[in-house]
């Protein structure tokens, strides 16, 4: 991944962070954990900029737990900087879906970290199901379609 447009999934979302003290470690960079939390933020936002709330979907009858997770860490992020966390969806599955994420420096050249989750669809009896149409239209950058 890198910070080139064409090569980045699109849609995409942009989530602005500065780094809090409790967000770092004894060494003064952002606790490694943290990024997860980042990854999560993010996404949330990417649902909402396409127009909907994950309590929207979950309402819908539809959750996306996390099945797998990764990060890459690449250069250290400190107290009070501003990081850019961008997100987009790289693939679809049947029942699934993978996000991917950058964390670049405040001037969104330096890359700090890359990452991915990967999250199951599941309905709300815990079973898995197919991605819905509206959801997929939804992430995907066209105007969902109402289940």
């Amino acid at each position: 991944m890198s910070n080139d447009p064409k090569s980045f999934p699109q849609p995409e979302s942009w989530l602005p962070h500065r780094v809090s003290y409790g967000e770092t470690d004894a060494m003064g960079v952002v606790y490694y954990a943290q990024y997860l939390h980042f990854f999560e933020r993010s996404r949330s936002l990417f649902i909402r900029d396409r127009g909907m709330s994950y309590r929207e979907v979950e309402s819908r009858g539809i959750f996306l737990p996390v099945r797998e997770a990764q990060c890459r860490y690449r250069s250290p992020a400190r107290f009070d900087d501003l990081i850019w966390v961008r997100v987009g969806i790289r693939e679809w599955g049947r029942a699934s879906m993978v996000f991917v994420y950058e964390i670049l420096a405040e001037d969104k050249t330096r890359l700090l970290a890359t990452g991915m989750t990967e999250h199951a669809c599941l309905n709300d009896e815990n079973r898995p199901v197919g991605v819905p149409a509206w959801l997929k239209d939804l992430f995907s950058g066209t105007p969902p379609s109402c289940p």
